[in-house]
């Protein structure tokens, strides 16, 4: 006789599918874009202090969507990894793609074998230096992960958004500022209203900066682009 608090593997399974992505469903969406420089991540943001894009390494940036305080967790951890395999090793092994793996994993683990998912959809990004391609990945609560080309989105409506770039990005990466208008208008058509600028949140990897590609675009620059 099954017990009466049995429940199919199936069944947890798809359960917790639907539990993670109400909980990252509530979060605000987020974009990165291959820019000519490099690439931009635009986050719709309006907290002042708790930002939802971070460098994680010289030339690596992470961003989350959904429960802030799981994002941060993952994102401390990503740096203890990077720094750690940079000083162990050399700093050119330290790779987006090994981070997205990591990532995939830690996800993957959890929501296989604990009982709550954690609810959070994260992007991994890294500008390609000395001719190599831009590297952005997706990496969903299940840890699935999605290598992006061109540009990728992450949080509420990120199905919605995906359909609204694919009609609009083509061809080569376009200049910061073109970049920068399309993807504040993609965010922009899913809430349709004005967004101000101190509630989006804007960094790009630019490979002609030295040293570390990381860098906060702040309001000002922003509204200079935009108008």
């Amino acid at each position: 006789m099954p017990l009466p608090y049995y429940v199919s593997p199936e069944q947890m399974m798809q359960d917790k599918a639907e539990y993670a992505k109400k909980g990252i469903a509530k979060g605000r969406s987020i974009i990165a874009m291959e820019y000519e420089q490099g690439v931009l991540l635009v986050a719709d943001n309006p907290s002042a202090s708790l930002f939802k894009i971070s460098e994680i390494y010289d030339s690596i940036a992470l961003s989350g969507a959904g429960k802030y305080s799981e994002f941060e967790n993952l994102r401390k951890a990503g740096i203890r990894h990077a720094d750690l395999k940079g000083f162990m090793y050399s700093r050119e092994d330290v790779t987006a793609r090994s981070l997205a793996n990591g990532y995939s994993q830690t996800l993957g683990t959890i929501f296989s074998q604990e009982i709550k998912p954690l609810e959070v959809e994260i992007l991994v990004a890294q500008v390609g230096e000395l001719g190599r391609q831009n590297e952005i990945y997706r990496i969903s609560f299940d840890g699935s992960i999605f290598d992006e080309r061109g540009y990728a989105a992450i949080g509420g409506k990120s199905e919605a958004l995906q359909a609204f770039l694919k009609e609009r990005y083509k061809g080569e990466p376009p200049a910061l500022q073109a970049a920068l208008v399309l993807c504040t208008s993609a965010l922009e058509s899913m809430t349709n209203q004005k967004l101000p600028l101190e509630g989006i949140e804007v960094a790009v990897l630019d490979r002609t900066r030295p040293g570390r590609k990381f860098r906060r675009i702040p309001a000002g620059e922003s509204r200079l682009l935009l108008s």
